[in-house]
């Protein structure tokens, strides 16, 4: 995938200092992606937090919000659907 960006003003300066000799990237692209895998792993990072929330209030509902089924029981109700 190729990707074109246009960015200026302060945002231009920004990146220009953090890329080339001075900066932490050899070029903008290398940046790109490290902010790229940064979002990715934020947006991993929060939908974990989400699940083991629901996770923890399910493991802490009463025993009586629960039953006990077998195989055939489960394969016979959704036969039915």
């Amino acid at each position: 995938m190729t990707l074109n960006v246009r960015v200026s003003g302060a945002l231009g300066d920004f990146v220009a200092d953090s890329v080339g000799e001075s900066g932490t990237y050899e070029n903008v692209s290398e940046y790109v992606r490290d902010l790229i895998r940064r979002d990715k792993a934020r947006v991993e990072a929060e939908r974990f937090t989400v699940l083991k929330a629901e996770l923890a209030a399910a493991f802490a509902a009463p025993d009586t919000g629960y039953h006990a089924l077998d195989a055939e029981t489960v394969i016979a109700r959704n036969a039915r659907r």
